[in-house]
């Protein structure tokens, strides 16, 4: 019975010594919000607001603030649930706990699809960004380049990823942090424009704000959504944390600082020039800051811009890795995809995610510019989609467990009214899209891969399930 106990001791120990070293190979909640900056925060913040703003005017700072409220809402959704029942599948777990094991399906191969066509969507930028200094090289030699540095930076392991996404989000707010205090002087009087004429005064003018009317911010709204939506990262990466309860002080950080980057940094674009000014063409900064006598203004941005797209892209790479791993360890995906080597790297589902940004690389030479397009934003909307399904989640989960378990670590202030409103507010948002050609298509689309997914899910791990089920009855 003594030597039952040592062992029963030893095992305890040996337990304890495992969490203690695994607690230490965590990240910070610092960190885990530097690095949802680096993946969020890409090109088609920096260069594709031109295009809402040409739509909306300078209420497009409104929209932004309106996606960050849509932002705040689903993440403290998934932040309840990630604090009170943590679950190495984040979100997909909570959809398959709420609403069973096909939700559950859907909810991660919607993520891994929409995550393929956004790396492909930043590479694809990446590459045009780059020819700007060498001209004769071809676009698919760039697309290789980055496509094998975002796998290399993956294979570094959690650490180093950490590390490097932590840089690129240093430059990316220092970028826009700088631009804002450069527009606050300028607004202020200390600097002064060469060329332009600044107007603070009918910034907020009525006829600035709806220029296209309320239709013309109404469809705009679904690009400041697309600004947010890889808030998911947070969700996805809170097992490498420390202490698994700073998710919640991580994620409100994140965006708490988005609002405050995107509404203040695009206050200061129409402030600085006319929105009349500012085409899809040119990234709105340079507009923005062309009228000054900068040297290597073009340059510049068009290193911030390339560094912001590739961040976003490996971010994202790393992102539908662990989902595939967990779909894998779930049945969903093949066994295959969970296996780790050594060094805790999961390398077949990491390749997988490189070969489908490869074919989609390959998809978008062949494809129509405007076919491709609509691929791109299918691909945002079917990502934001993925929100209203946390939030109906965090509603059903709250009725299910937590008050089951009656614990409350971390409680969503207005739950689940707040969740009902959210949901409410992205229908409204998608509904805008329908205004516009790209968005209408790019939202028909989506709706095309979630229906396909059910039908594969219905096909092939519904009907295994079915059997399994029936041998159990017979047992």
């Amino acid at each position: 019975m003594r030597n039952e106990h040592v062992v029963k001791q030893m095992v305890k120990e040996t337990k304890k010594n495992t969490q203690q070293k695994g607690a230490l190979k965590g990240i910070e909640w610092w960190q885990l919000s530097l690095i949802g900056i680096g993946s969020i925060i890409g090109a088609g913040f920096l260069l594709g607001t031109g295009l809402s703003i040409k739509s909306a005017g300078t209420s497009m700072i409104f929209a932004y603030l309106l996606g960050g409220i849509i932002a705040f809402l689903t993440f403290t959704a998934l932040a309840e649930m990630s604090v009170n029942d943590p679950q190495p599948g984040s979100f997909r777990t909570y959809a398959k706990l709420a609403f069973g094991h096909r939700m559950g399906f859907v909810s991660g191969w919607m993520y891994w699809i929409s995550g393929v066509l956004i790396m492909s969507s930043e590479v694809t930028a990446l590459s045009i960004f780059t020819q700007y200094w060498f001209h004769q090289v071809p676009l698919w030699i760039f697309a290789i380049i980055y496509s094998v540095l975002a796998l290399g930076i993956n294979l570094l392991g959690m650490s180093n990823f950490g590390k490097i996404e932590t840089v690129f989000a240093i430059i990316k707010m220092s970028t826009l942090v700088v631009f804002i205090l450069f527009g606050f002087l300028l607004l202020c009087g200390v600097i002064t424009p060469g060329t332009a004429k600044m107007h603070p005064g009918t910034v907020f003018h009525l006829k600035n704000l709806f220029p296209k009317g309320f239709t013309g911010w109404w469809s705009s709204l679904i690009f400041a959504l697309f600004s947010f939506g890889g808030i998911a990262v947070i969700g996805v990466t809170s097992n490498e944390l420390k202490r698994k309860k700073d998710v919640s002080k991580s994620g409100i950080t994140l965006i708490m600082a988005l609002i405050f980057l995107y509404a203040l940094s695009l206050f200061m674009v129409v402030s600085m020039v006319s929105w009349t000014k500012i085409n899809e063409e040119e990234s709105p900064f340079v507009t923005a800051l062309s009228s000054f006598p900068i040297p290597y203004l073009g340059t510049i941005f068009n290193i911030i811009i390339i560094s912001a797209a590739f961040s976003t892209m490996v971010g994202s790479l790393f992102s539908i890795t662990k989902v595939l791993v967990s779909l894998s360890n779930d049945g969903d995906a093949p066994e295959s995809f969970s296996r780790i080597t050594k060094k805790g790297i999961p390398m077949r589902a990491l390749l997988l995610g490189i070969s489908g940004l490869a074919a989609s690389i390959i998809v978008s030479f062949l494809l129509p510019s405007t076919v491709y397009e609509y691929l791109t934003t299918a691909a945002g909307v079917t990502l934001i989609m993925n929100w209203c399904i946390i939030l109906s989640s965090q509603i059903k989960h709250r009725k299910t467990y937590l008050r089951k378990e009656g614990k409350h670590t971390f409680k969503m202030t207005g739950a689940p009214f707040t969740s009902y409103a959210g949901i409410i507010l992205i229908a409204f948002v998608l509904v805008g899209g329908l205004f516009r050609a790209n968005e209408r298509y790019g939202l028909f689309i989506s709706l095309g891969i979630i229906f396909i997914i059910f039908v594969i899910y219905t096909f092939l791990i519904g009907g295994r399930d079915k059997r399994v089920k029936r041998k159990d009855d017979v047992i």
